[in-house]
């Protein structure tokens, strides 16, 4: 009962005298109520009942996983080698094209112009290295003869051989002009698929454009790109077989592409080249690994992450879900002696589904809590509840 409302009932019934007696009695059922709570709480909360289970060691797959950036075989810039207004477009973005498709057409009544011209000069310069022909070919006899001096015939000679020059300019400023109306017609110098086309009919193109026409991507295979730190560069080094760098990378095993919702792409790939230097910004080396994409899934510009697979021969196995992390470190909860637990720093050398892999910080058969680890603290006393990691593979398997 209120210990509020018995007062003011005891004012109202009884007056002062009643009122001294109900403060009696609310002070004495508060002690007891108190003494109560202590004798409850004397023996602390009850351990909690927590799942332990052992760690073991056994076979294992582990893999290491570096953020890739995705890339075509082949990126091509598509750009106008004319200058002048973009008279069709035949491609839309996206679309995949062959090698030797129409993609734009620049207006050519200019260039046209230009290769009738030179046509035309052509013509004049070929028409005076006959006149200049048949001059030599008029004196030639009469020098023989001694009728002309052969100064005539050399200087008719010289006459011809300009001619004979002045046509094979003119030649080549045909096939100049000729190239310039070609250009005019780009086409897709490989397969693949467009890219952005930030220019529209009717707009004004040129050499001097910094934007390209459009990217023109051959993804029929692509290139995942990645980069190792200095210190997975020395285990790759030191693990792997060969006799140099471009050895041991050969003697990798088939990698996956992770894609962003951590789904596997169906292809395996494998890492073909690593570049010559360390980039000193990043302390890292970059690695490139090719995967077939006949199906056209991935594209220029995909992210994912390549993983590397590691067999192991005995590796320690530790869920993920008994382990968290603190100040970039992975810790666990160990049970010691009477059953109190103890957090322990833990090196992670690979992961595999829900697993850690563990390198240094744990022995096989030492136990740790599997749930349940937000409740506890250093010293917290538990009531283990074992589970073995048998049951655990069954239905988590690696």
């Amino acid at each position: 009962m209120n210990h509020l409302f018995l007062l003011q009932q005891a004012h109202k019934k009884h007056g002062p005298a009643g009122l001294l007696y109900s403060i009696i009695i609310v002070a004495f059922l508060s002690s007891c109520a108190s003494s109560s709570a202590k004798t409850e709480n004397a023996g602390g909360p009850p351990a909690a009942v927590l799942p332990v289970l052992k760690v073991t060691s056994i076979p294992a797959t582990t893999y290491r996983e570096y953020n890739a950036t995705v890339e075509g075989k082949v990126n091509v810039e598509i750009r106008p080698q004319v200058d002048g207004y973009l008279d069709k477009i035949f491609v839309d973005e996206g679309a995949y094209v062959k090698a030797g498709q129409p993609l734009f057409r620049i207006n050519d009544r200019t260039y046209q112009e230009q290769l009738s011209n030179a046509s035309a000069l052509l013509l004049a310069a070929q028409a005076n290295e006959e006149k200049a022909l048949v001059e030599v070919n008029r004196l030639t006899p009469l020098v023989q003869n001694n009728v002309v001096s052969d100064v005539q015939l050399k200087t008719a000679n010289a006459a011809y051989q300009a001619a004979k020059a002045s046509v094979a300019q003119a030649q080549a400023n045909v096939g100049n002009a000729r190239i310039n109306v070609g250009y005019t017609l780009i086409t897709a110098p490989v397969s693949g698929y467009i890219g952005r086309i930030p220019f529209k009919t009717g707009s004004l193109v040129g050499r001097g454009e910094t934007q390209p026409l459009t990217l023109l991507s051959d993804v029929n295979e692509v290139y995942a790109y990645f980069s190792m730190s200095e210190i997975d560069f020395l285990k790759f080094k030191n693990k792997i077989a060969g006799n140099t760098i471009a050895d041991k990378v050969k003697q990798l095993p088939a990698v996956d592409l992770v894609l962003p919702d951590n789904s596997i792409y169906a292809e395996k790939g494998h890492v073909e080249t690593m570049e010559g230097q360390f980039d000193k910004t990043m302390g890292a080396v970059s690695f490139r690994a090719v995967f077939p994409n006949g199906a056209g899934l991935l594209r220029s510009g995909n992210t994912g992450k390549v993983r590397i697979p590691e067999q192991l021969s005995a590796a320690l196995l530790v869920p993920q879900e008994a382990t968290y992390e603190l100040q970039d470190k992975v810790f666990v909860f160990t049970v010691g002696d009477s059953n109190k637990v103890a957090s322990k720093p833990i090196t992670i050398s690979g992961k595999n589904g829900a697993y850690y892999f563990v390198e240094k910080g744990l022995q096989a058969g030492e136990s740790i809590v599997y749930s349940g680890l937000g409740r506890l603290q250093d010293g917290a006393v538990i009531t283990p509840q074992p589970m073995s990691m048998d049951s655990l593979l069954k239905v988590k398997p690696l």
